[in-house]
């Protein structure tokens, strides 16, 4: 395609056209220009015909793949590469030229009803898997579209709420995915989300999509709304949005034409919107290729994939594997029924569901009781009773709990983190038997377990796709080793939460007044107990981490620094361990979290070998973003490298050292703290110096020290010299004017 000789020859009017959708999934066709189809993702391919002679649209069947709660849970990025490949040559079968995802807004709450569908309450996982499974999905042709740009963490109010959260949280929290993905994936398209920041739409947020997406981090695609996020599309087409989806019906392309015409959307706006639109279709028609959709084959790739993600929670006294030979109790409508995907727009019509009770006698021997409804909150004493009956003459009850598809789903939120009642008070039932009781989850999004000290075992199986049934049986069973870590922690209650006071908001605006504490990164500074780490996950055999290596004990924040470290598998099978780095701030220069992940590798281990993980920190494994110069810093001072298997199993710590960084002067106002010119390096001399006669007359009596006038001046702003009379307005002015020559001569 000539994009520039398409430009040429389009009108006005056509120009409004293409920079709106064609019904829901189809861009418009406008001369020389085909329409190309999206379709509603990543976990699967959700893609819908329209039939017009019909009247009525059709959602094709395909393979649901393991819903993002459950990727990410691998911590894998050559997985979620593998899984891109998969989906990036299934939409190429289909004509389906860019896949609406990843998601990577953070898990601020577990209340989230879209929670299923985002990677992590961790901003570095989210980031390295998207972009690992983008790099799968583009490297097919295909396009994606990372959403929901920005801070979208909730479903309540979500199309006209206001998320207000400083810029720090929002540069430290909830743009890193977005950043890390666009940096080193370049997705073809961002979806902005339906809410407003601090009161501005994010489709029509220009410092969100201009200054931060294209300029700060170099974004080179297509910005697109999320469907029905227009709020003024003159606004957005000159902020940055320029793919509206679905069209208006012509009522956008109007207000358009004339806003060009009276002068209030310059032309040059629309052209590079439009030109966007052109790039993007001609990256899909100009590299189509022949694939075949192969639904029994992905089917085996989607269990493959599911067995990856399953996170062995408890294993009491060795509780499982299960043995063939064991008698075992199969509880809980689960079983027959998996919950293996999520509700609302991802919702995939699935090819092949296998539910862990058909596949029993592969196994071992079994007894299947329902003992409760899957799909609701129902006590049935009758139900009950008969699963309790068959429990006691079991050897061991593996009970299928979760949550039903009406308590989590994309356009609302819940309202408490607990499972079914029914189902707690049945695991309760059955722990009384005396026999071992293992629980298999089956949700999107942490929940309580007031039973977790009570039951020898928990299996984490997530919303695992149509394959959850395989893959759990084959863990249950020890064919397959778990591997999986949680991407966010579990806590013990809901109101233990950072954003329990402040979620989900009233008044259309929610307040992120927990601000960088997120997650673990809140729960380990309280040094809180949770029912489950951030980064945890057991396996049937057992890791030896050794002899960690640091590049350089001292370095500049330019230079980073490369860290190793050794894992043997010291168990008798087979096994992979996600070794985590975290970085610890002990510099004081600002609050921040006790730690904060900045690496992470999967190593597969056969018994007996080792392997080394190894990482690189480059200057943000270290910094915080200051928003008085606008910019990441690392200051100098003191850092400790923890190396360990999840935020709360640290095996080792290394502490090194960053110099060479710009020391920040203070502001220098009359307001400017004492202490804050005392205790930094380009005016502590002079303020000794000159402020000595001052300070002096704080001395009270012959046993006080220098340190101790120091404390009591600490928090004093120079300014207040004026009240006790020991200086003169004009001499302040003065001092100040020095204090601004002394740091410029320092700086120079």
């Amino acid at each position: 395609m000539d994009i520039q000789a398409i430009m040429d020859k389009m009108t006005l009017e056509d120009k409004a056209r293409i920079v709106a959708g064609r019904g829901f999934w189809h861009t418009q066709a406008i001369q020389d220009v085909p329409e190309i189809q999206v379709s509603d993702g990543p976990h699967g391919l959700r893609k819908i015909n329209e039939i017009p002679e019909l009247e009525k649209s059709e959602t094709i069947t395909a393979v649901c793949f393991p819903a993002a709660c459950a990727t990410s849970a691998s911590f894998d990025t050559e997985l979620m590469e593998e899984m891109g490949h998969v989906l990036g040559k299934e939409c190429q079968a289909e004509n389906v030229g860019v896949i609406l995802g990843p998601a990577v807004n953070i898990k601020r709450s577990p209340l989230c009803g879209r929670n299923f569908e985002y990677i992590s309450e961790d901003p570095y996982v989210a980031g390295k898997l998207s972009a690992a499974l983008i790099r799968g999905v583009q490297a097919e042709n295909v396009g994606t579209s990372i959403k929901h740009f920005a801070a979208n963490n909730q479903e309540f109010e979500r199309m006209y709420g206001s998320s207000e959260v400083d810029e720090r949280t929002l540069r430290e929290i909830y743009f890193p995915a977005f950043e890390i993905a666009v940096k080193e994936a370049q997705p073809w398209t961002v979806m902005c989300s339906y809410n407003r920041i601090n009161g501005t739409y994010s489709s029509e947020n220009s410092w969100l999509l201009t200054d931060v997406l294209r300029k700060d981090w170099g974004f080179d695609g297509l910005v697109m709304s999320d469907w029905g996020a227009v709020s003024d599309r003159i606004a957005g087409i000159a902020a940055g949005l320029d793919l509206e989806m679905p069209g208006s019906n012509g009522v956008n392309e109007s207000m358009i034409c004339k806003a060009v015409e009276d002068g209030t959307l310059s032309e040059e706006a629309l052209d590079a919107a439009v030109k966007n639109v052109l790039c993007l279709v001609e990256r899909f028609i100009e590299n189509r290729q022949a694939e075949t959709f192969d639904r029994e084959a992905d089917h085996a790739e989607a269990v493959r994939i599911a067995k990856e993600c399953i996170v062995l929670l408890k294993n009491e006294e060795n509780v499982l594997p299960l043995a063939k030979e064991e008698q075992v109790a199969l509880i809980g409508g689960f079983a027959e029924n998996p919950r293996y995907q999520g509700g609302g727009s991802s919702h995939i019509e699935s090819y092949h569901v296998v539910s862990a009770l058909s596949l029993a006698e592969r196994y071992g021997h079994f007894s299947y009781n329902r003992g409760f409804s899957d799909t609701e909150d129902i006590y049935e004493e009758e139900l009950q009773a008969e699963a309790i009956a068959a429990a006691e003459k079991a050897d061991k009850i593996v009970v299928f709990a979760g949550l039903p598809d009406i308590f989590e789903s994309e356009g609302y939120d819940r309202d408490h983190m607990q499972l079914p009642a029914c189902q707690n008070r049945l695991i309760e039932q059955l722990v009384k038997t005396g026999k071992p009781v293992i629980v298999v989850l089956h949700n999107g999004s942490p929940v309580e377990l007031p039973w977790a000290d009570d039951v020898a075992g928990i299996v984490e199986a997530y919303l695992g796709g149509e394959g959850i049934g395989e893959a759990v049986m084959d863990v249950l069973y020890g064919r397959h080793n778990p591997s999986g870590k949680l991407a966010e922690s579990f806590p013990l209650k809901l109101s233990d939460n950072p954003s329990y006071l402040n979620f989900p908001g009233t008044a259309y605006k929610v307040n992120y007044a927990e601000g960088i504490f997120v997650g673990y990164r809140y729960y380990d500074t309280k040094q809180m107990d949770v029912r489950f780490p951030f980064g945890f996950g057991l396996s049937y055999t057992n890791y030896r981490y050794s002899n960690l290596k640091i590049s350089r004990d001292s370095f500049t924040a330019e230079e980073g620094v490369t860290v190793s470290v050794d894992v043997t598998n010291i168990g008798d099978r087979a096994g992979k361990e996600t070794v985590q780095l975290y970085v610890s701030d002990k510099t004081g220069s600002t609050i921040r979290p006790v730690h904060e992940l900045k690496g992470f590798c999967k190593l597969a281990l056969e018994p007996g070998e080792t392997k080394t993980a190894k990482f690189t920190l480059d200057k943000r494994a270290f910094a915080w973003y200051d928003t008085e110069s606008a910019d990441w810093y690392a200051a100098n001072g003191s850092y400790v490298i923890e190396v360990g298997r999840s935020s709360r199993q640290i095996e080792y710590t290394a502490e090194v050292h960053i110099i060479g960084s710009k020391v920040k002067p203070p502001v220098i106002t009359p307001d400017v703290q004492i202490g804050d010119l005392l205790k930094n390096p380009y005016t502590r001399e002079f303020t000794l110096q000159r402020l000595k006669k001052y300070m002096d007359r704080f001395h009270q009596s012959d046993s006080e020290t220098e340190e101790m006038v120091e404390a009591v001046v600490r928090f004093m702003p120079l300014r207040a010299l004026r009240s006790f009379q020991y200086i003169s307005n004009e001499e302040v002015e003065q001092i100040c004017e020095d204090l601004k020559k002394c740091i410029e001569e320092k700086m120079e």
